[in-house]
C-alpha cells in the first residue's frame, strides 16, 4: 500500500531552489535510504516530507486506518535539542561537568516518562528498548550531562517507542558504537516488519536488512538508478605555512594521570586511570557509549572541576599548581559534538575559525595582522573562503563540521583533541579530513583522536587507549 507519494516536489529558500522536481513512492513496510554528499538536500527532503518545510508539487500521505501503528509522521533530527526547566537552551559547554548545576534540566528518566504520558505509550515497550540499546545506566543523568551517542539513543528510543507509520531518521548512527549500531538495526528491522515505513538519511554502511530502496541526491536532484556518481577529488594543496612549523612545546610530558577517578555521589564514571602521553604521540581513544571517554577528555581540556581532586599533570604542570584554565586551553585545539551544540549561532564561518585563537565560542576580539593572514590561508585550504561571511548555522552540517575542524588547528596547538571529528561528514569529507590530520601530524603535534571505526581513522596514529565502564582495558602502542 502506498503510504507516501511524491511527484515533482521542489523546495525553495528565497530565490534558491534546494530540491528540484523529486518523484518517488514509499509503501508501508519498506525501508529507504536517502544518501548523497553534504549539501545535496537530504535533510531538506526529510523536513519537507514531515511538514516542517513548505514545498511545491505533490506530497501525499495516505495513512492506513487498519494499521496498529499511529497515523503520524515523525522526523528525528540529526541531534537532540533539549531545554532547561525554564524552557530555554541557554547552556554552556562546561555545564555538564559542574555537579552543583545538576538540577538545571530534567533527568533522562523524567524526559521519557513525560513523553510516554503525552503519547499514551506502553511502558513494557520502553523496557525492551532500554535493554536492547543498553540505556538503563543513564536514566538518572541530567539531559545536559549525557554524551552525543547517548543523546542519539534517547532520540531513537522515543521514536521507536512511538512507532509512527512513517519514520524519518536523520543520521541514525551518529555517536553510536559498533554494538549499538547492530542493536539499532535489529530494532529497525522489527519496525518495518510491523508495517512501518522507514526513511534513513545516511551515507553510512552497515545498514539494516530492511533497506531495499535507495535515493541518491546530488545538488537537489535524484540521481537515476544505476548512474555512476563522479566523485571530485580535492586538488592537492600545500599545507598552510603556519601548520608546517612544529608546535612550541613547553614540556615533553603532555598528559600524566595517576590513579585518576571521577564520581558523582556514589557512582564512578572513571576509576584507576593511569595514562601518560608524551609530546608527538598520536593516540586513538575508543570505548563503547558511556565508557567515560568524554569525561576523560574534559579532565585534559580543563573543563572538569574534579581535575583538582586528582593527580593530573598537563604540559608538565600539576593541576592546581597555579596555572589558569586559559593557560591550558591556549595549548589545545578541540573539536567535539558537544562543542558544536553550544557554539554561537550568530557566528559567521570566518568568525568560527577565528574563535580558535581565543578558545571562545565565537570571535569576540579583533585579529592581529598575522592572525588575519592565517585565517585567510586556512579558509582557502579548507575550500571555505567563498563562504566566509555566511552564518555557520546556514551551512550543511558537513561544512559546519569542517569549519569547526579548522577552528581546532588555526593556532597550531601543542595538542589536538579530536572527539569524533567526522560526525556529519560524508565519506569523501571524512577521507579528506583524516588526510589533513596525517599531513598536520608531520609537524610533531600531539593528537588524541576519538573514533569508533577503524576504517574511518587517520593513518598517523601511534598509540591506543580503550575504556570500558570507566576503566582502562587496553593501553598499547601500535
Amino acid at each position: 500500500m502506498a503510504l507516501l507519494n511524491i511527484e515533482n516536489l521542489s523546495v525553495h529558500y528565497g530565490l534558491k531552489t534546494v530540491l528540484h522536481n523529486l518523484s518517488f513512492t514509499v509503501n508501508a513496510g519498506e525501508g529507504w535510504v536517502i544518501q548523497g554528499q553534504s549539501g545535496a538536500g537530504k535533510t531538506t527532503l526529510g523536513k519537507a516530507v514531515s511538514g516542517q518545510l513548505r514545498s511545491t508539487g505533490q506530497l501525499k500521505i495516505d495513512f492506513n486506518p487498519q494499521s496498529p501503528l499511529p497515523a503520524e509522521v515523525l522526523f528525528v533530527e540529526s541531534w537532540y535539542r533539549f531545554t532547561n526547566l525554564e524552557g530555554d537552551r541557554n547552556f554552556y559547554y562546561q555545564q555538564r561537568y559542574n555537579h552543583y548545576q545538576r538540577k538545571d534540566t530534567i533527568t533522562v528518566a523524567h524526559e521519557l516518562e513525560q513523553y510516554g504520558k503525552e503519547q499514551g505509550l506502553n511502558k513494557e515497550r520502553l523496557e525492551e528498548l532500554l535493554t536492547t540499546l543498553n540505556y538503563r545506566e543513564v536514566l538518572d543523568e541530567q539531559l545536559f550531562e549525557i554524551s552525543s551517542g547517548e543523546h542519539k539513543k534517547l532520540q531513537l528510543i522515543k521514536a521507536l517507542w512511538l512507532r509512527p507509520q512513517l519514520l524519518i531518521i536523520d543520521q541514525p548512527y551518529t555517536g553510536l558504537d559498533v554494538k549499538s549500531r547492530a542493536n539499532l538495526n535489529a530494532l529497525l528491522n522489527n519496525y518495518t516488519t510491523a508495517g512501518g515505513a522507514l526513511l534513513l538519511i545516511s551515507n553510512d554502511t552497515g545498514l539494516p536488512e530492511c533497506i531495499s530502496h535507495f535515493i541518491t541526491l546530488k545538488e537537489g536532484r535524484i540521481v537515476p538508478a544505476g548512474a555512476v556518481l563522479s566523485t571530485t577529488e580535492r586538488p592537492a594543496k600545500p599545507l598552510p605555512s603556519f601548520l608546517v612549523t612544529p608546535p612550541q612545546y613547553t614540556s615533553r610530558d603532555i598528559i600524566g594521570m595517576h590513579d585518576v577517578a571521577v564520581r558523582y555521589d556514589e557512582k564512578y564514571v572513571l576509576s584507576n586511570i593511569d595514562w601518560q602521553v608524551k609530546a608527538g604521540e598520536r593516540w586513538l581513544l575508543q570505548g563503547p557509549n558511556g565508557s567515560g571517554k568524554s569525561t576523560l577528555l574534559s579532565l585534559i581540556t580543563a573543563d572538569h572541576p574534579q581535575a583538582y581532586a586528582n593527580h593530573i599533570t598537563l604540559f608538565g604542570v600539576k593541576r592546581g599548581g597555579g596555572e589558569s584554565i586559559w593557560d591550558i586551553k591556549k595549548r589545545i585545539g578541540l573539536i567535539s559534538p558537544e562543542l558544536h551544540w553550544y557554539f554561537d549561532a550568530n557566528a559567521t564561518v570566518a568568525q568560527s575559525l577565528a574563535s580558535g585563537f581565543f578558545d571562545s565560542n565565537g570571535q569576540y576580539q579583533q585579529l592581529r595582522y598575522a592572525q588575519k593572514q592565517q585565517l585567510e590561508e586556512l579558509l582557502k585550504f579548507l575550500d571555505l573562503f567563498d563562504l566566509r561571511n555566511e552564518l555557520l548555522t546556514t551551512l550543511p552540517l558537513g561544512k559546519q563540521r569542517l569549519a569547526l575542524l579548522g577552528r581546532t588547528i588555526i593556532k597550531n596547538p601543542q595538542l589536538l583533541v579530536l572527539d569524533e571529528p567526522c560526525q556529519g561528514l560524508d565519506q569523501q569529507q571524512t577521507q579528506y579530513f583524516n588526510h589533513l590530520v596525517d599531513l598536520i601530524s608531520k609537524n610533531g603535534v600531539t593528537i588524541i583522536y576519538v573514533g569508533h571505526f577503524e576504517s574511518q581513522l587517520p593513518s598517523c596514529l601511534t598509540h591506543k587507549l580503550v575504556l570500558a565502564q570507566g576503566k582502562m582495558i587496553l593501553n598499547e602502542s601500535f
